[in-house]
Formats: C-alpha cells, structure tokens, sequence
C-alpha cells in the first residue's frame, strides 16, 4: 500500500512543487555557503545535495538558476519586476566618475558587494588635464570606499575582469553596456547605467523585468579561420539588433564544448549589440580549465540548464556552416559574408576591443603575420586586451612577429573602438575586430566601418582588400596556455575601513556637480525641441571622442554636445527653451549603458522623451534621471507631431499614479494621442521621487 501510495504521490504536481522547492533550496544554500568562505568545503554536502535533487528536479535554465540563488523580492515570472543581490560590480573611466560621485552623495562609506573594481581603460588618451584629475577621482574613491583599482595600462576591463575576477554563478553589474562578457565565464552579468551601479555597491537590489530566456544550440564545430566573431555576427543577422530585447540569450548543444572561455566571451560580449538583458554559457570542464590556467580553480563551479529548462524559443546554429562575415555600415547587424562583399580596398584595420584582445586571439594573428608585411596601403593597429596578454605575447616571440609586419602597437586600453584616437581618414574603409560600427564612432563622420574577425582582419590588412581568411592553408589552431602569466601588480587595493574613514575624494576643477532631478509634475506643457526616427544610440544622444570624453565629469560642458551629430543646433535651442521635450521612433537609446545620455538632456530640461520603444539601458537610465520615458499607444501617432509643436500632458501625474493610458495634446494642430501606462510600481516611485538617486536617499534616510 505504502508502494502505490508512493508511486502516485510522486506522480502528482504537489510533489513536483516539493522536489522543485528542494532544488531551489539547494542551489541557494549552496550559493550561498561559497559566498560566505569560498577557501573552506563547507559548500561541498550541499552541492552534493543539489546535484542529487537535481536528477529528479523539472527545470531552470542557468540564467533562472543564479537569478532564483540571488532574488531579493518579487516573483520570477515573466514580466514580472524583481530585485536581484548583485555580487560584484565594475566601473570604467568614461563612467566611473558619474558613479562614485552618486555612490558619494548616497551618504554610505564602504561598499557592501563582494568585490566592486574601477577600472582606467577608456580616457587614457591625455590631450589635457581632464582625463588624468578624472583617474585621480576614480583612484581616491576606489581608495575610500573599498574598491580595486585597475591602472591605466593593466587592460580592458571586460577582459582583465574574466581573467583576474569573474566567477560562476556570480552575479555582475557593469556600468558599460559590454559587461556581459562575463557570462562566458557562466556569470550573470548585466550592463546598467553608474546610478544602478552605485545602488548596487551600497548594498541595493539591482531591479529588471524578468525576461524571455531564448537557448541557442550550437551544433558542429567551427571550421579553420572561422571564429567566434562569426557566429555573433551570424546570430545578429538573423536576429537584428532589435531581437534580444526582454531576453536573455542562452547557449547549449555540443558545439559548446568546441568554445573555449575567451571565444564564449567573444559571443556574450556582442551579445549586448542584439539589445539583449545578458547572455550566458553553462559553467563547464572548460570554463574549468580556464579557471585552473588563470590559477583560480577554486572559483569554479559547475553550472548548466536542466535537462527538461523550458525556453521562450529555440534557435538551431551548426557551426561548421558559418562562414567568415562583417557587419557592414553603419549598424551590427548589417551583416553578409566576406565572400559576398567582395574584395573591396581597404584604408584601415584594428584588431582588439574588449571583443577580441584576448591571448588566442591575438597569436592567431601573429600567426597569419608572421613573416608577412602589412600592405603600404592599409594602417594596421593592434591592442592587446591586458597587460597579462601583451606581456605574454611579448614573452614568447609573437609581439616581435607583429611588430615586425608594420603592425602599429596600441596601449592595453578600449582606444579607437570608443572614438580614442586611431580614426580613418576621409571617407576610409575600416576593418575593425569591435563591437559597434554606428556613423561617426570612429571619429571620422563620412568612414565606412566594417566590423570582423582577428583572422579576416589579418588577412586582409596583408592583402589590402577585404578578404576571406579560408583561403590560407595552414593551421591557425592556438593551444589554450596551460599556465596565464599571472602578475596582479597593477591593481590596488584600498584602504583600511578605519584608515579609509580619513580620506578624502580628489576632485580636480573639471569634476563638476551632478545635475538635479525632480519630481514629475502634476501637468506638463512643453515644445518638442527635437524629433528623431529608428534606432537613436546613445552616440547620437551623446557622442563619443577623444574630443568629448575628457568632459564626462563636467555635464555642463558635455551638453553642449547633445546630439551635436544629429542636430547641431539642439543644445542652444533646448537652453533657449528651458523645458522641453524629445521625439523618437523604433528602439530609442540603443547602445552604450552611459548615463551621460539621460542626465545631459535633464541638464538641458528634457522633461520627457516619448518614442515608439526603448532599449532597456536608456529607459531605466531616464527613469534614474527623473525623465519621463513615454511610448505611443498606437506607433503612427509619431507622425502626428513635428519638431516645434507644443504638447500637453494635462493630467501626467495623476495618471502615471493610477497606471491608466496617459492623454497627450498637441496643441499645434489639436490632435489628441494616447501613450502607453508602461510603468511598474517602482518607475512610479522613482519617477515621483525625482530619480533614483533621490529615492535611494528618501529610503535611506
């Protein structure tokens, strides 16, 4: 009797929930313990634990198993908000300021994350005093508050930190759009604006909306001289750069263990390009040995979906069909094979970005140089991602091989693919191993940017004209080191809590006061001061430049900027107005994380942006600032206004408080639209409070 009772018990849903609450329990106690003291085996009877609950355990994918281990409040399921616990964090120079500066006014003294770096790898161009007090700032803050310090030189902080610092199934929030380059390491690792990030160091939840979890299946293996830049650029075709968005982007199938960590990181990290939430790798015997290579196996644990993981949707890849392809102008996903671009002259090639600067990928092209010489009519820079990379390179004859085909060494830094120096000529073709080809980023508004691999990039430098690396004939494979070159000398570590109490933050006359939100009016009346169309980036929002980057701690001074590619005129005419508003179309704001984006139109008296869509960085960076982000009801309503029109919001407040449709006037030519009531409990809070830095401080205080 006992038997059957058994048998139909454990065939009922009741017992399904009881086996997946179990699991659950596993996996956080688990967590947990290793976040606690990860140099002790205290863990170890409950990974045992898990694995065991998780033969009979009806499942998660990896992403919804680390945020399940991290969920702070609210209910995982789709749509719904929740707050995650974010256990590291990282910052860079063209956004760490911003960041340490509202980390400052929050009022907290130390960071409560269990590791928070700042990196300098962006503004290391030093045309004038600017970059320089700024690394001073980041410097005394990281020294302050209990962060690592990444010097200028010591690499890319996307790369040093898969390197030196990632974790599996650790949670990673990056003031850079880019920071999902850690889930090749099986992290879940999401690119947010500095406010976030610095909510995030002084111990708050970091908030998203839960997404739809998409599986790639990578079947096959990559042929020689096709490359995980490849396969990212094949998924961006198919996908566009619009496809990721609410999702995240997960991998699987036996093509998977053919990926080694960098190359998974390669793919992760483009995976911000489709606008996706992150995107992630199981934590495997490879990610092992990477880990084991970089001296850190202790921080390794094994993560993969469950066998019976329900996905949103599925997508087939065979590998070995990709061929070697580039993202032609002016967007990443205007992608078509080498082959079917043709053998076009070429003026520029630059191989590195926090893409691809990794060791293999940079002996693969000392591989294809060796003995060759660039050709006389091409520029070839090359920037090793690390210090850890260039010294080894260095170390074992192949940087001599570079250095010896006319290669131009570049300092470990982001540099040309952030508009740092290293920009096209008139008109050039440039080939670049980046992430981003939008108009104008290089520097040189008319260059025709193509986005490749290191192998095409090699190649074609040697040929002069874009070519297809398959045609060489020998073998490119590169062993991963059994050993990296680890040598942290070049990351600091701060103060003492105590002694840290008696320090002060260096700020240089550059270092200018954050720009203040307030609370959303009752009603709204304003002038459209700009009307834009499909996918605005936050380039053209607020552009890039070793002209304009040093001014990133100085809001007043980087407004005169705003959308200076777009409308050169729109800075004086937002001033002159005083409160204003912006029009957009299909997905708004895409690219970068970069605050600057939200808190300079705020500086200007941008009130409100409404747009057919958003992307999600820039929706939650407006709503940090206090700006309304408001999307049209019906999409064709966008033609119903015109730059110069006077809306009103008679009633926005009242509204947005009882989550109904908010009415739109435009009294220029009477017509009424409806926009959309797209706001969660905690937008409205934020909105009302005026931004999140305002709202962290009513809470806390």
């Amino acid at each position: 009797m006992g038997l059957v009772f058994f048998y139909y018990f454990s065939r009922s849903r009741f017992f399904h929930h009881f086996i997946k609450i179990l699991s659950h329990a596993a996996f956080i106690l688990k967590s947990h313990f290793r976040r606690i003291d990860k140099t002790t085996d205290r863990s170890y009877n409950f990974e045992v634990f898990y694995h065991v609950w998780s033969v009979f355990y009806l499942g998660y994918t990896v992403a919804q198993k680390i945020i399940s281990s991290h969920l702070v409040n609210g209910e995982m399921k789709p749509g719904n908000r929740v707050g995650i616990h974010i256990d590291q964090t990282l910052t860079q120079d063209a956004t760490g300021t911003m960041a340490y500066l509202e980390f400052e006014a929050m009022g907290v003294n130390r960071i409560k994350t269990e590791l928070s770096v700042a990196y300098i790898d962006h503004n290391t161009l030093q045309t004038g005093f600017e970059n320089a007090d700024d690394h001073a700032f980041i410097r005394s803050a990281a020294k302050k508050f209990g962060l690592l310090y990444s010097r200028p030189g010591n690499g890319i902080c996307h790369q040093v930190h898969l390197e030196r610092f990632g974790v599996p199934g650790k949670t990673l929030l990056g003031s850079d759009s880019h920071t999902p380059t850690g889930g090749g390491l099986g992290m879940l690792a999401i690119g947010a604006g500095g406010m976030d990030v610095a909510v995030a160091m002084g111990g708050g939840a970091y908030t998203i909306v839960v997404p739809k979890f998409v599986n790639i299946v990578l079947n096959g293996k990559l042929r020689p001289f096709v490359s995980a830049k490849d396969v990212i650029l094949e998924i961006l075709r198919i996908l566009t750069v619009k496809g990721g968005v609410g999702k995240i982007i997960e991998y699987s199938g036996e093509g998977v263990k053919t990926l080694s960590v960098p190359q998974r990181a390669t793919i992760t990290n483009m995976g911000a390009e489709l606008g996706a939430t992150t995107s992630i790798f199981p934590s495997d015997e490879i990610t092992l040995e990477f880990l084991k290579a970089q001296n850190r196996e202790q921080d390794w644990t094994e993560l993969s979906a469950d066998q019976d993981a329900a996905y949103d949707e599925t997508i087939e890849l065979d590998l070995s069909k990709i061929k070697p392809s580039a993202a032609k102008p002016h967007s990443p996903d205007n992608v078509e094979t080498v082959e079917k671009i043709g053998k076009i002259k070429i003026d520029q090639v630059l191989i590195g970005s926090c893409t691809n600067s990794s060791y293999t990928d940079l002996m693969t092209v000392a591989k294809i140089l060796k003995g060759k010489t660039v050709s006389p009519t091409v520029s070839l820079g090359i920037a090793p991602g690390s210090k850890q990379v260039l010294t080894m390179l260095a170390q074992n004859g192949a940087l001599a091989d570079i250095i010896a085909s006319g290669a131009r060494i570049l300092e470990s830094a982001c540099g040309p693919c952030i508009g740092m120096g290293q920009s096209p000529n008139s008109g050039g073709i440039s080939l670049r191993t980046f992430n981003r080809n939008f108009e104008g980023r290089s520097g040189t508004k008319d260059a025709q940017v193509y986005l490749v691999s290191p192998e095409t990039a090699a190649y074609s430098a040697i040929k002069g004209v874009l070519s297809d690396p398959t045609e060489l004939d020998f073998n490119p494979t590169v062993e991963m080191p059994k050993h990296f070159l680890i040598d942290d000398n070049m990351i600091e570590k701060p103060e003492s809590e105590k002694d840290a109490a008696l320090l002060s933050t260096v700020k240089g006359p550059n270092i200018k006061a954050l720009p203040k939100a307030v609370s959303v009016s009752e009603s709204l009346r304003a002038t459209v001061a700009l009307k834009v169309g499909d996918n605005i980036t936050t380039d053209h929002i607020m552009p890039a430049g070793a002209k304009i980057l040093p001014f990133r701690s100085n809001i007043p001074k980087m407004s005169e900027f705003c959308f200076s590619q777009v409308d050169p005129e729109f800075p004086k005419r937002a001033k002159e107005l005083g409160t204003s508003i912006i029009i957009g179309g299909q997905n708004y704001g895409q690219g970068s994380s970069r605050e600057h984006a939200a808190l300079v139109p705020l500086y200007l008296g941008i009130k409100a942006v409404i747009a057919k869509s958003f992307a999600r960085m820039h929706r939650d960076n407006l709503i940090n600032s206090g700006i309304l982000p408001l999307e049209f009801a019906d999409p064709e309503d966008y033609d119903k206004i015109t730059q110069g029109d006077v809306l009103s919001l008679p009633n926005c407040k009242k509204e947005l408080l009882a989550k109904k449709p908010i009415t739109m006037i435009n009294e220029t030519n009477h017509s009424s639209i409806t926009l959309k009531p797209s706001f969660i409990e905690r937008d409205i809070e934020l909105l009302v409070d005026g931004g999140l830095l305002n709202h962290t401080s009513k809470v806390r205080g």
